[in-house]
């Protein structure tokens, strides 16, 4: 099967189109054939080994590879059709249409892929193409598991800092839904979308400190890594919530004091991308409560240019890869 490779760290060059052999269920297991994949910041960091936030630097080399990849294949949320599956397989029949997420297994960026009938794989939401449903989990998960840690009220005042791309737009729609007046944060190309997704206000950070505007939030959520962690914790109102998706080490061991000596409350806790999460996703993308926000299909062959793109933080919502297989028309099913 054909699949994007990369036999070392480095710049978006060094994926390339290659032949593998494809993968074979066990009894246990479900392959998969992939119709599209989501290409991450997670993806670019892990192809150059570049990471915003440092502290987990050395595990993340020793279990990824210290001198090259351990799995040359990127790709870690997907959307396609069950082909086949092992003898102990009960809950998938060839042809479902799935969305899920492959973990650290990764290898979604090919044309096949087998996972654990265990892991995170649900049916596909009905009102969705195959790129929307891949555009999904990765932004789906973690805003749902922060906004649930948010406890957010019905006219909480919610700010979300990097509001533009997977996780923020996602976070938007969800806290909207639960009824709370949301300011978004992030560079001006990106304001009509928001508005247009549900954002009630918006702040430009190439102008603006939202930190040092005057303004106070029940809850700020932040996936931008050098956000001051003192000035957001000050412009909360009593009784707010810090929410941290990419914490800097110091941040951590901060978040412990400031529950002790304020009425503020700090989560940075990783989302755990459960069955029951991906399904309440789908329930709310069905139910037109939430959807993903597409920037732009890819074929495989260009991943490339989608690297290059998600890294120059200028896309609106996710970026997605086409499998190379697959027409326009098998794209929209």
């Amino acid at each position: 099967m054909k699949a994007i490779v990369y036999k070392r760290y480095g710049a978006p060059d060094v994926l390339q189109v290659d032949e593998v052999e494809k993968p074979l269920p066990l009894d246990n297991e479900v392959l998969i054939k992939i119709v599209a994949a989501e290409a991450t910041k997670s993806d670019c960091e892990m192809r150059s080994f570049k990471f915003a936030v440092k502290w987990f630097w050395l595990p993340l080399r020793i279990g990824l590879g210290i001198k090259k990849p351990k799995r040359e294949i990127l790709g870690g949320y997907f959307a396609g059709e069950v082909e086949s599956f092992g003898k102990d397989v009960s809950r998938f029949n060839t042809g479902d249409q799935v969305f899920g997420s492959a973990q650290l297994r990764m290898g979604s960026y090919g044309e096949y892929l087998c996972l654990p009938d265990n892991y995170t794989i649900v049916p596909k939401p009905k009102n969705l193409s195959f790129a929307e449903a891949a555009a999904v989990p990765l932004g789906g998960f973690n805003a749902l598991h922060y906004m649930r840690k948010a406890n957010i009220k019905h006219g909480d005042k919610v700010l979300v800092n990097g509001a533009g791309a997977s996780i923020g737009t996602f976070a938007v729609q969800i806290a909207k839904s639960m009824g709370a007046i949301v300011t978004a944060v992030d560079s001006s190309i990106k304001e009509e979308m928001l508005r247009r997704i549900g954002a009630d206000y918006f702040v430009d950070y190439s102008i603006e400190d939202f930190t040092k505007s005057g303004q106070s939030y029940d809850v700020i959520f932040s996936m931008v890594a050098n956000t001051s962690y003192s000035s957001c914790i000050a412009a909360l109102r009593p009784g707010g919530r810090y929410l941290m998706a990419n914490p800097r080490l110091f941040d951590m061991l901060r978040s412990v004091f400031t529950p002790l000596l304020t009425d503020k409350t700090v989560t940075f806790t990783f989302a755990r991308e459960t069955e029951e999460e991906l399904l309440a996703l789908k329930m709310m993308i069905e139910a037109g409560d939430i959807k993903p926000v597409v920037d732009q299909v890819y074929p495989m062959e260009r991943a490339a240019e989608a690297h290059r793109k998600v890294e120059a933080e200028q896309r609106l919502g996710v970026v997605v890869l086409s499998n190379f297989q697959q027409q326009p028309n098998q794209m929209s099913k």
